[in-house]
């Protein structure tokens, strides 16, 4: 072959080869762009996806119907009577110290009482010295009357000693129910028991003085009736309704580590406290062996028994803001509904609600800051997470 045929057969194909070799390289330019488009796409696609906040979800918990409520209360006799002097004097001597048992009518202490004495001594000598007036008012009456018929006296004279006679007879009257009244007095310089119970007071000592009639400051005596005993709680209003005469209670205290004793709740106040949103409730307590005393702590179980079970949630779950009391739950399109809600019984680590969810509502555990009600959200458990897309690089 001639060597200009052979020169531009090499030509030809030396221009071929750079065809296809430009094609080659234009090709594998355009898969790179194509193939880096796809993987920005994908990563702005997950970026977006990562965007929508990841909660956490759980339906309300149902609470049982029978509910155990624990209060504090205290306890108190069944009787107590603080007993004060009704006569003044000195006291001359007492028989009971604390801790005695007492029965009704026994003696606890006697009071000297001089001028009382005197004004006794007075008040039957003014009665005796009425009783003679009248004496000597009536028999002058009776002279009187039977002179009348023989006109020796006059009608007149005859109705003021009438008269006189019932004066006299009125004053015999106060007199009696002066002296009536001092013995009554007198009878009170011995103090005695109203019933049969424990000297849990005792403020005075031989030689005090003592202010009758006063009714303040320290009693002389408190008694206490200690074989029954009061137990006074103070019942949330929420759950006061749910409290049945004659229902159990179970005691506990301090002292006796392991072992409750049992109380029938005898009565309620009937009202609720403004101060505290309470009723207090009145439990009889047996303590027949002195065991428990008046004045002690106690910790009062209650059985409830609840119409309307409440349903529970975390506490973390509640949103508190200018709207109210809110809980953020998460619908069929994984978007954010707020609820308003109100608490029934606040338990620390959870939250009793009475009204404003179902037990089909999924709340979030944990609202994330700054959603509103719409927002889409991502509920953690129901996909994977995805890793983010790695980008190509084309090589040249």
């Amino acid at each position: 072959m001639p060597p200009e045929q052979t020169g531009n057969v090499s030509r030809r194909a030396l221009r071929w080869s750079a065809l296809v070799l430009g094609v080659v390289i234009v090709g594998v330019v355009v898969s790179g762009i194509v193939s880096r488009q796809s993987s920005d796409a994908k990563l702005r696609e997950w970026t977006d996806a990562q965007a929508i906040p990841t909660v956490a979800v759980s339906k309300p918990n149902l609470k049982p119907a029978e509910l155990t409520l624990t209060l504090p209360g205290r306890l108190e006799a069944y009787s107590r009577a603080a007993i004060f002097a009704r006569v003044s004097g000195y006291l001359k001597s007492w028989n009971s110290d604390i801790g005695a048992s007492v029965k009704a009518g026994d003696l606890l202490a006697e009071i000297e009482a001089p001028d009382l004495d005197q004004q006794l001594l007075q008040g039957r000598a003014d009665l005796a010295n009425s009783q003679a007036a009248a004496t000597l008012s009536a028999a002058t009456l009776k002279r009187r009357q039977t002179l009348l018929s023989s006109n020796f006296v006059s009608q007149q004279e005859i109705d003021e000693r009438s008269a006189d006679f019932a004066s006299k007879q009125a004053q015999v009257k106060a007199q009696q129910a002066n002296v009536d009244r001092l013995q009554a007095l007198a009878g009170f310089k011995s103090v005695t028991a109203p019933f049969d119970g424990v000297v849990t007071e005792r403020n005075t000592d031989v030689g005090a003085l003592i202010s009758g009639g006063a009714g303040s400051g320290a009693p002389m005596f408190v008694v206490s009736e200690m074989k029954k005993l009061r137990v006074y709680v103070n019942v949330p209003q929420s759950y006061a309704s749910a409290i049945a005469i004659g229902g159990k209670a179970t005691i506990t205290v301090p002292e006796f580590v392991g072992r409750s004793f049992a109380a029938t709740t005898e009565a309620s106040s009937q009202s609720v406290d403004v101060a505290t949103g309470t009723t207090r409730i009145l439990l009889a307590l047996d303590n027949s062996k002195t065991e428990l005393k008046p004045g002690g702590y106690a910790t009062v179980s209650l059985s409830l028994i609840r119409d309307n079970p409440p349903l529970a949630i975390p506490s973390s779950a509640l949103i508190f803001d200018r709207n109210g009391l809110r809980v953020a739950t998460v619908d069929a399109q994984d978007r954010i509904r707020f609820k308003t809600v109100t608490i029934a019984r606040d338990l620390g680590r959870e939250i009793e609600i009475a009204t404003g969810l179902t037990a089909d509502d999924r709340v979030i555990t944990t609202p994330p800051d700054g959603v509103v009600d719409g927002d889409q959200v991502r509920v953690a458990g129901n996909a994977g997470e995805q890793s983010p897309p790695k980008t190509k690089t084309s090589e040249r």
